[in-house]
């Protein structure tokens, strides 16, 4: 049977940036699939009573020092977003749109949408914004924001957030390795030692 890790994310996440950053060299190495799980976290947070660690002051604090200190041991850039929490219904459609329809681009455009919010601090809530950092990493904007906003797109994320839920998910990132379930991006030990 061949091993796959099901990846459940939204952009708007900085642990689900985090993991992102590691997922794909942890799957490599154990010969793995990754199988990205795109979903809303506003409506995970709404069909289970959570909500963003930030939303309680002294967890906040901590879950942002925690952060750094990952980032620093994973050695990737890390910038706390100053216009979090931002909407990322229209980001996250777009996510979608990209794996089903041109599943080519998907990885790219999740690593420039990661890198904007996550590096660059961008604020992608802001059209104008959002436009240019498309253009930048090569999409046509225009184009790819018309796809986000077709019916059938914004059915395909509503049910990948309900089937999510439906499994367990209450937050971002969650992983599955077969039935089990790790909770964030500081799980990835859990999950490296259960490919193995």
């Amino acid at each position: 049977m061949s091993k796959s890790v099901d990846f459940y994310f939204d952009l708007g996440s900085p642990t689900s940036y985090l993991a992102f950053t590691q997922l794909p060299a942890i799957c490599a190495a154990a010969g793995a699939t990754l199988n990205y799980r795109p979903v809303l976290l506003g409506g995970v947070f709404q069909a289970t009573g959570n909500t963003s660690p930030i939303a309680v002051p002294a967890k906040g604090r901590y879950t942002l020092i925690d952060m750094q200190r990952f980032a620093r041991r994973y050695g990737v850039a890390l910038q706390m977003n100053p216009f979090f929490p931002i909407n990322t219904l229209l980001l996250m459609r777009a996510a979608t749109a990209l794996q089903a329809r041109q599943p080519a681009r998907f990885e790219a455009y999740l690593t420039a949408m990661f890198r904007a919010l996550w590096v660059e601090a961008k604020n992608l809530g802001d059209p104008a914004v959002l436009a240019a950092s498309l253009a930048e990493a090569g999409f046509d904007a225009q184009a790819l924001l018309a796809l986000a906003n077709e019916q059938a797109v914004k059915d395909l994320l509503k049910a990948n957030t309900e089937a999510a839920v439906q499994r367990g998910m209450f937050g971002a990132p969650t992983m599955f390795v077969g039935e089990a379930m790790f909770f964030g991006q500081d799980r990835l030990d859990f999950v490296r030692e259960a490919l193995a």
